[in-house]
């Protein structure tokens, strides 16, 4: 909707003839037609989670599902040098309060329904998986998938999938540690269980085979890397090690990381597949700068395995990254089968060019590693993707919004947010958990 210079007394007329709520709505569009600043869509919050002690004991991977009826729940991490915990919740009143309903050792995981159960599976060398069989008020004793896998599966809460009576969930798989960082030596990996199986039980899942980022991209352990045109990577790599930056900061070699997984729905999408058996796994990509997603590709075969792969162009390349605004963090995506979009809930990049040395001390790690800024897009075809707002938002980079879960709840978008206040002792060791609701989110579609 556009107004019109000449428009404005036949408005101000109006808003003399039928008073002040007309008036009211004359001066709001007469405003955002003049242009005004965007102000955050979710800024208040409930509190969900609090450290008992910011100093030694921040708050991590807060995850989320909303039932059937209506309820949700709700999870995150205590990540404590002693006793550590899973803390599991329920709100019954649209998350304006919440009842803890357990404790778990399994860590850092996610919750995710199927059929009439709700998982949580863990991160680790053991993949810890627990079940609620009433809503998320009780939960089983743990088990575990990969008892004799020496190798960590790590991630975080992002989102799982639903196609065929199956659940799917992206996972990393450390191949090896380095002394830095290892996501170049981690493998991503999509798993497979059928939403009307006891899913604690190990024999139900599937998994697909597995790419590791060095192992695809050209030079990674050499510190010579294929990719040249793209800038990446933007920073001098050191690998097996980190390279000084500036300022006292580092960058680890380049890789990929917390990835989630999407199917193309789009009938008239290049990448769409008829059949439906194929899965696209995105990543954050981790290159010392910003505006990518790490891309790879899952076919599920006629024998009921799974093959990762790279995507290709209509010209026959291979591609590894595709455009994806907050794809330097970790991002959370969800498709909404009444406007046929994907949302994109991450991190907004506003100062990733500057100098290393010259960032704020309180400023984390490398300058492309914001994390108090929360924002929203959408898109068709997961390239394009439109700007849809600014979710919540500090004044602070040591006060982070990031790392968020979210679903679909009726009109709205929840979010659960790892977060931090004053007291935090970094914008990465968040020492709060907090909860946002965007309203009418379908109304940011333009």
């Amino acid at each position: 909707m556009r107004i019109l210079t000449s428009h404005r007394p036949f408005l101000a007329s109006c808003a003399l003839r039928l008073g002040a709520a007309c008036a009211a709505v004359v001066v709001a569009l007469h405003g955002w037609a003049a242009g005004v600043p965007i102000r955050a869509l979710a800024n208040d919050y409930v509190l969900v989670g609090e450290s008992p002690d910011p100093s030694t004991t921040p708050l991590f991977s807060p995850t989320l599902v909303r039932l059937d009826s209506g309820r949700l729940v709700a999870g995150y991490t205590v990540s404590a040098d002693t006793n550590p915990k899973e803390i599991l919740l329920t709100s019954d009143d649209h998350g304006a309060t919440w009842t803890q309903r357990a404790e778990s050792t399994l860590l850092q995981g996610r919750l995710f329904r199927a059929g009439t159960a709700i998982y949580y599976l863990a991160t680790g060398t053991k993949l810890g998986i627990i079940r609620s069989l009433d809503g998320g008020e009780t939960w089983s004793t743990p088990k575990y998938l990969r008892g004799s896998d020496p190798r960590a599966w790590q991630g975080t809460p992002a989102n799982v999938w639903y196609a065929h009576g199956n659940v799917y969930i992206a996972y990393e798989h450390l191949l090896q540690d380095i002394d830095a960082w290892a996501v170049a030596e981690k493998g991503l990996i999509l798993l497979r269980g059928a939403e009307s199986a006891d899913l604690t039980d190990a024999a139900k899942w599937t998994y697909s085979s597995e790419l590791v980022f060095a192992d695809v991209i050209p030079g990674v352990r050499d510190n010579n890397v294929g990719l040249d045109l793209l800038g990446v990577p933007f920073f001098t790599q050191a690998y097996p090690t980190t390279a000084p930056v500036g300022g006292g900061r580092s960058m680890a070699p380049i890789g990929w990381v917390e990835p989630g997984v999407v199917q193309i729905m789009d009938p008239n999408h290049v990448w769409y597949d008829p059949t439906g058996h194929t899965f696209h796994v995105l990543a954050r990509a981790h290159t010392g700068g910003t505006g990518f997603a790490a891309l790879t590709k899952v076919v599920e075969n006629d024998d009921g395995t799974m093959t990762m792969s790279l995507e290709q162009a209509p010209a026959g390349g291979n591609i590894v990254y595709v455009p994806c605004p907050v794809g330097q963090m970790r991002f959370h995506i969800i498709y909404d089968d009444q406007t046929k979009l994907y949302w994109l809930l991450g991190s907004q990049p506003t100062d990733s060019m500057t100098r290393a040395e010259l960032l704020p001390p309180e400023r984390y790690d490398l300058p492309n590693n914001e994390r108090h800024r929360m924002v929203l897009y959408f898109s068709r075809d997961l390239t394009d993707w439109c700007f849809a707002g600014l979710v919540a938002k500090t004044n602070s980079p040591r006060q982070a919004r990031h790392y968020a879960s979210m679903a679909i709840d009726g009109e709205d978008l929840v979010i659960l947010s790892r977060s931090g206040d004053a007291r935090a002792q970094t914008a990465h060791n968040g020492n709060i958990i907090t909860f946002h609701r965007v309203r009418n989110f379908r109304d940011l579609v333009y």
